[in-house]
């Protein structure tokens, strides 16, 4: 496989909209081409992983979606979400913040969430299309109550603040970047080996995860290829290979 063309970004930004992830999916059953990205400055249905809502105040931060067509085995398809972290991660790297990594798809400062990450797909007449769908708070002063003591911001961390448009460019350039590593040759390991060096949570990691009825409690232990999380199990001392669900850091006994 030869290297990746250029993505060719267009960027249509909206006053309001339910959900950037829904219009983004909307233009790529359309036909919409891979680079095409949405922000609003306000989203009325803005949501996250399991159907939660993703606060989306007006001007409060930066609420982006992109169309991509990646040429990947499906199974690696999960690496995409594991590649767009690494993009936030860098993006706000470059602002002075020292971000943290929580598997699979929330950025952290300082323990509090910073982004969050939803990646869908949609079958088109163009084929599969994966929409990756980016929230970053860029200011606190709208936070709802009920998220105040548990998120952060750019601004809150840094005492400055951003642009939308400044932070949409250069998120689509890291996202740009990391993306044409993962489709490149060895691309899963590496984006494998980019996201377990930006995160705390990859090794070592005393947590419990949630998913549906099912709860495991354990110590991390690396990445499977795919991205799945490896924990070693508290209970009967073995390897739990958790595809998907909530991670929550627990203290050490």
């Amino acid at each position: 496989m030869g290297a990746p063309a250029a993505m060719n970004f267009q960027t249509i930004f909206f006053d309001v909209l339910g959900s950037t992830n829904t219009e983004a999916l909307e233009q790529a059953r359309r036909g919409a081409d891979e680079g095409l990205i949405i922000v609003a400055r306000e989203q009325t249905a803005g949501r996250g992983r399991l159907g939660r809502k993703w606060a989306s105040p007006r001007d409060a931060g930066l609420y982006f979606s992109i169309v991509l067509r990646p040429s990947l085995e499906p199974r690696f398809l999960p690496l995409i979400t594991l590649a767009a972290g690494v993009a936030v991660h860098e993006t706000l790297t470059s602002l002075g913040l020292s971000p943290d990594i929580k598997w699979v798809n929330d950025v952290l400062v300082h323990g509090r969430k910073i982004s969050g990450i939803l990646a869908e797909t949609a079958e088109t007449n163009r084929g599969t299309a994966v929409v990756v769908g980016i929230g970053i708070n860029i200011t606190s002063e709208n936070f709802p109550e009920e998220i105040a003591k548990i998120a952060t911001s750019i601004e809150g961390e840094t005492g400055r603040r951003v642009s939308v448009e400044d932070l949409a460019k250069t998120l689509a350039g890291n996202i740009e970047t990391y993306y044409e590593i993962l489709l490149g040759a060895g691309g899963p390991q590496c984006v494998v080996k980019e996201w377990s060096c930006r995160s705390t949570y990859v090794s070592g990691k005393h947590v419990r995860v949630t998913a549906g009825n099912e709860m495991t409690e354990g110590i991390t232990e690396g990445l499977e290829p795919n991205g799945a999380l490896r924990i070693r199990t508290n209970d009967v001392n073995a390897l739990a290979i958790i595809q998907t669900g909530d991670v929550q850091a627990l203290r050490d006994r």
